[in-house]
């Protein structure tokens, strides 16, 4: 049960965190001074690419709102976890690791290339599922089973 309990506020975090880079991150504006000139400059110059004509802002608000789509759909997903882990949670063991490890890695690229929000988001909902992965205990067997 504990590990379910993980995993639904891996949801819930995860969620928040959808959320919030949505909302900060993607639609947000961008301080006066330099970072509203760079933003105006990555606006304004417009190129060919692959048949359209695109700037670099349009590549940031792309990949911020696939970023939102994909924090979207885990949170959907660990949910989904968080009920199969009351049948199944050995067999969901190799999927939290994958997730456990991705999550990792954001931070480090958190850490790296943005600030200590996502970071700190990133580390927790990390803990959670690492708390998932090894607070799963198997159910007390009730009796044989037959065919």
């Amino acid at each position: 049960m504990k590990s379910t309990l993980f995993l639904r506020l891996a949801s819930a975090l995860t969620f928040l965190h959808a959320v919030l880079h949505t909302v900060g991150g993607v639609f947000g504006k961008p301080a006066p001074g330099a970072a509203q000139a760079a933003m105006l400059a990555m606006q304004t110059s417009r190129f060919h690419v692959m048949g359209v004509t695109r700037t670099y802002a349009d590549f940031l608000l792309g990949s911020g709102l696939a970023i939102s789509i994909l924090l979207l759909v885990e949170s959907i997903v660990f949910w989904q976890l968080g009920t199969l882990s009351k049948t199944d949670a050995p067999g969901l063991r190799p999927i939290l690791a994958a997730f456990l490890a991705g999550y990792l890695a954001l931070a480090v690229n958190s850490y790296q290339l943005f600030f200590a929000a996502p970071v700190i988001a990133e580390l927790v909902i990390a803990l959670c599922l690492g708390l998932a992965f090894v607070t799963y205990k198997p159910a007390v067997s009730t009796g044989p089973v037959r065919p």
